[in-house]
């Protein structure tokens, strides 16, 4: 593949994506962690009639480390089927402690992703390397191997805090320089100054690089902070709603990206709380209230099962919001 290739692909990716909604779509499992079958179809239906510019599978909220290779392979490829003129984005990692097991799973995992008919790659940051006193020098490498299966990356900045790695400054613009790398996704949580640092270093040394949000809990401050396209968890749900601030923001229509900006702040502070692994249920609880998927097909295997009053109170946050099934 010759150099120009990787660079094409990667400002193409940029361009369809640039002041859209990717959603980081969950996975209906029935009680006993299968894929529910009836769930996962309706809500493909759904979410093909969304106004996003594509999803985001395999990645944290679609559980896509854990998922065994059948599971996998079915969600992907029935995500391409249903979204056929959208991007696909496929998080790419490993459990795997050992570096070198780690950097050739993913790497696995990549060539899977494209051969199902993803788009592009969300790299999952390599925890595995946290303390390691080659970490820069093999953040990388791991970088440079995913990228010669030749899909487009999307870098993952998870600040350590929220169970990610800390990349460097050094290591922010090697990684970026990489000829297939499209942008960066920013997930920091409750780092605002992270966020703030690294969307400075983006402005100031890498504006042809897409930079995305991933921070479900401040939606519209990362946009005013130059966030281009945001890649959330919470995208799977309420698509209009998220969509129509994207678009109010680039617009520079302030009156309604405030009033927009404040109901989807209030709507992540239900969906985003601890315990936080919990946001996965709760996102497939909201897509119960909507009407799109069953509630037995509102399981999620690996994470906290909260309790009932969690459920009703979901609920009574979209019914306050006025968050019909019609208008999500």
């Amino acid at each position: 593949m010759n150099s120009f290739q990787p660079v094409s692909k990667a400002r193409d990716l940029s361009e369809r994506l640039a002041n859209g909604l990717i959603a980081a779509t969950p996975v209906p499992f029935d009680e006993n962690g299968k894929l529910h079958e009836a769930g996962h179809e309706s809500y493909l239906r759904h979410m093909a009639g969304q106004p996003i510019a594509g999803v985001a599978v395999w990645a944290h909220t679609g559980r896509g480390l854990m998922l065994d290779d059948e599971t996998a392979e079915r969600v992907l490829r029935d995500w391409r089927q249903a979204l056929p003129e959208k991007v696909i984005v496929a998080g790419v990692g490993s459990r795997e402690p050992n570096f070198e097991h780690a950097t050739a799973a993913t790497v696995r995992m990549a060539e899977s992703a494209a051969r199902f008919g993803a788009d592009a790659l969300l790299v999952y940051p390599p925890t595995w390397l946290r303390g390691h006193s080659l970490s820069d020098h093999l953040i990388v490498e791991h970088h440079a191997h995913v990228a010669e299966v030749g899909l487009p990356l999307i870098l993952f900045y998870l600040y350590e805090a929220a169970g990610g790695i800390a990349y460097s400054q050094t290591v922010l613009d090697e990684l970026l320089h990489l000829p297939g790398v499209a942008g960066i996704k920013m997930a920091t949580l409750d780092s605002v100054m992270t966020y703030q640092d690294v969307s400075r270093q983006l402005r100031e040394r890498h504006p042809e690089k897409l930079f995305i949000t991933g921070e479900d809990r401040f939606l519209g401050y990362s946009l005013q902070r130059g966030a281009q396209a945001a890649l959330i968890g919470m995208g799977s749900i309420c698509c209009d709603l998220q969509a129509e601030l994207l678009r109010a923001h680039a617009a520079g229509d302030c009156a309604g990206f405030l009033a927009l900006s404040d109901t989807v702040d209030r709507l992540a502070e239900t969906i985003f709380v601890e315990p936080m692994e919990g946001y996965i249920r709760r996102l497939l609880w909201a897509l119960v209230h909507l009407g799109v998927i069953p509630l037995d097909a509102a399981h999620d295997p690996w994470g906290p099962q909260p309790d009932h009053d969690e459920f009703e109170n979901v609920g009574r946050m979209l019914n306050a919001l006025a968050l019909t099934t019609q208008e999500c």
